[in-house]
């Protein structure tokens, strides 16, 4: 059994509040959890509006398939919106 985690940040030019980070991360979460089936939450930044900091946890079989998929969640991400862009990410292996 290997465990995967991916640490997204995230650049939102657009976000003028805490109210209007929340919208962006909150669908984001929410299609990361359905499509992937993963564990996310907000890890960093909290209280910059424009920045935002994502882990995103897998449990896999194997540490390959592990990083396939956080590979694929990440590729995902970046395609996904144009308020949410992603300025880096990195993925860890346990097991």
């Amino acid at each position: 059994m290997a465990i995967g985690l991916l640490t997204l940040e995230l650049y939102l030019p657009l976000a003028d509040s805490l109210k209007a980070k929340r919208g962006v991360l909150l669908s984001t979460k929410a299609r990361l959890r359905r499509d992937f089936n993963v564990s996310v939450c907000e890890a960093d930044a909290q209280d910059d509006w424009t920045r935002a900091v994502l882990e995103v946890v897998c449990v896999s079989t194997t540490a390959a398939v592990a990083h396939r998929q956080l590979q694929h969640v990440a590729n995902a991400v970046e395609g996904w919106r144009l308020d949410a862009q992603l300025v880096d990410y990195t993925i860890e292996l346990v097991g």
